[in-house]
C-alpha cells in the first residue's frame, strides 16, 4: 500500500463560475489557470501521481503545452487512473478537502464524488469530498482564491499485500 498527498491553489480572476471536482459551479468570479483550474482534481492527480512515485501533474500536463490550454481536468484524472491501473494499483480511497470562503460546496458534493468515482473506475463510497473555510485568515480567507488538499491510499493488485511495489 502507498499513500499520496496533493495540494493545489488558484487565485480568483474574471469569470462567472469555478470548476471543482468536474462540476461547473456558478460564482461571482472565475479562477486564473491554464486549464480549467479545478483545484480539487489537480490536487487529486498530484496525490495519485505521488503515491505511484510518478512526479506531479505539471510533469504530465505542462502549462507550456498548448494542448492543455483550457483543458477539462477530468482528462487529467482519467489519465492518472489509467497509469494506476496499468501499473497494477487500485484506489482504496481518496479524501479531498476543498478550502474556500465561497462558493458553497455542499449542493455539489455528491456530483463531485460521482465524477471522481466514474473517472477512476471505483464505487462512490471510495471517494470523500468535504469543504472548510479558513475563518477569514490568509489569502483564501480574504477571498483571493481557493485551494484543495487531497490524500489517497492505493494498494497493489487485488489484495494490496504485495511488497514489490
Amino acid at each position: 500500500m502507498r499513500v499520496g498527498s496533493g495540494y493545489d491553489v488558484h487565485a480568483f480572476g474574471p469569470g462567472d463560475h469555478v470548476v471543482l471536482g468536474g462540476v461547473r459551479i456558478p460564482h461571482d468570479r472565475g479562477v486564473i489557470a491554464y486549464s480549467d483550474g479545478d483545484v480539487a482534481l489537480h490536487a487529486l492527480c498530484d496525490a495519485l501521481l505521488g503515491a505511484m512515485a510518478l512526479g506531479d501533474i505539471g510533469e504530465h500536463f505542462p502549462d507550456s503545452d498548448p494542448r492543455w490550454k483550457g483543458a477539462d481536468s477530468r482528462r487529467f484524472l482519467r489519465h492518472c487512473g489509467s497509469l494506476m491501473r496499468d501499473r497494477g494499483w487500485r484506489l482504496v480511497n481518496a479524501d479531498l478537502t476543498i478550502v474556500a470562503e465561497g462558493p458553497r460546496i455542499g449542493p455539489h458534493r455528491v456530483q463531485m464524488r460521482q465524477n471522481v468515482a466514474d473517472d477512476l473506475g471505483v464505487r462512490i463510497d471510495r471517494v470523500n469530498v468535504k469543504a472548510t473555510t479558513t475563518e477569514g485568515l490568509g489569502a483564501v480567507g480574504r477571498g483571493e482564491g481557493l485551494a484543495c488538499q487531497a490524500v489517497v491510499l492505493i494498494a497493489y493488485g487485488d489484495n494490496g499485500k504485495s511488497h514489490n511495489h
